[in-house]
């Protein structure tokens, strides 16, 4: 039997982490303890949306009652998952492929979730130049086509790089109603400054009602009207390079795990050269390269020539795919000599 937690958290690194929107096979309904705390068991291993968090075995999540969670009518989909006896070296480039587009599949519903209101918040994190904030910005697209379609503004915005604390204040601001989606797109400096963080904290949480302030006065807001404090209901997602648990400093790790606890984390699991070039030829095999046209055999001289230069390229990403394919078209004659010029690092 399948069940969705409704209301209920499970510890994670010491933190009390909402299980809200997750679904698992259910071990053993609610009970209580000699203390009175209620819980029900689950497989973790079951987990669905995928969270390497959650051990692969069966927990306790704590909750007030049966309530608190849901029994669904469907099984929780198949997470496929390396045995132990199985590390990735011995995967073969097909099941690599499928986990990786599986991920990216997780990431997609995730992001009509947040859409939609059904989950509030999301992290989700992986190496630049992997897809991560193209997959996103289409789903948000493509869900905002009647506005776009009414010429009116987009009930979403991806903010990128740097932002004071007093900007993001004013930006959750500008996005707090219900149906709104805020992006938060490469903005890392946000975590290295304390209030900026204690804001998003508030922004990503998964409370019921999530309050944000700014205690201090400031001529800025007064002037463009903002209060000094509102309720956020919109959702709102982190897209980040930064890889959370290998990050050194105690502070630092403290920050990430008080905004992991707050909201769902998707880790892209893309940490080797392998799995890069591996993602590379499945979003071209799935039509990437498309609207250049290329005819015959064009497509597959550009992946073989990034496949044989692999460790000389400045980035193994998909935007390194892009510039080599504008080469491709814009100079067919000798588009390999300009690509060893332009995406190479020097001496390569």
């Amino acid at each position: 039997m399948s069940i969705e937690i409704i209301n209920g958290v499970y510890k994670i690194r010491g933190n009390d982490t909402s299980m809200a929107g997750y679904r698992f096979e259910l071990v053993k309904p609610f009970t209580t303890d000699k203390h009175g705390q209620g819980y029900v068991t689950v497989a973790g291993g079951s987990v669905y949306p995928p969270n390497a968090n959650i051990p692969d075995r069966p927990i306790r999540i704590r909750c007030e009652s049966e309530a608190d969670y849901s029994v669904q009518d469907v099984e929780a989909p198949a997470v496929p998952k390396p045995t132990a006896s199985k590390t990735k070296t011995e995967e073969t480039d097909e099941e690599i492929i499928e986990r990786l587009r599986g991920r990216f599949n997780v990431l997609h519903d995730m992001t009509a979730a947040v859409k939609e209101g059904n989950v509030r918040a999301m992290i989700v994190t992986g190496p630049p130049g992997v897809g991560k904030s193209f997959g996103v910005e289409e789903v948000l697209a493509r869900n905002d086509i009647f506005d776009q379609m009414a010429q009116r503004p987009p009930k979403y915005e991806v903010v990128k790089g740097a932002m004071s604390a007093i900007g993001l204040y004013a930006k959750l601001y500008e996005f707090a109603d219900k149906g709104n989606v805020v992006v938060f797109d490469d903005c890392d400096s946000v975590l290295l400054d304390d209030l900026s963080l204690n804001i998003l904290k508030g922004a990503l949480d998964t409370s019921k009602k999530r309050r944000i302030a700014w205690n201090t006065d400031s001529s800025k807001l007064r002037t463009e009207g903002i209060p000094d404090s509102f309720e956020f209901n919109a959702g709102a997602i982190f897209i980040t390079n930064i890889k959370f648990e290998n990050i050194k400093s105690k502070k630092l790790q403290d920050h990430l795990g008080a905004l992991e606890s707050r909201c769902h984390y998707i880790d892209l699991q893309m940490d080797t050269e392998r799995e890069k070039v591996l993602r590379i030829k499945q979003i071209t095999e799935d039509g990437m390269l498309e609207h250049y046209g290329f005819q015959g055999n064009e497509q597959n001289e550009i992946i073989d020539f990034i496949i044989a230069n692999k460790k000389k390229l400045r980035e193994l990403s998909l935007r390194t795919v892009l510039k080599i394919a504008d080469l491709r078209k814009s100079f067919p004659g000798n588009w390999a000599s300009m690509a060893e010029v332009t995406v190479m690092k020097r001496g390569a």
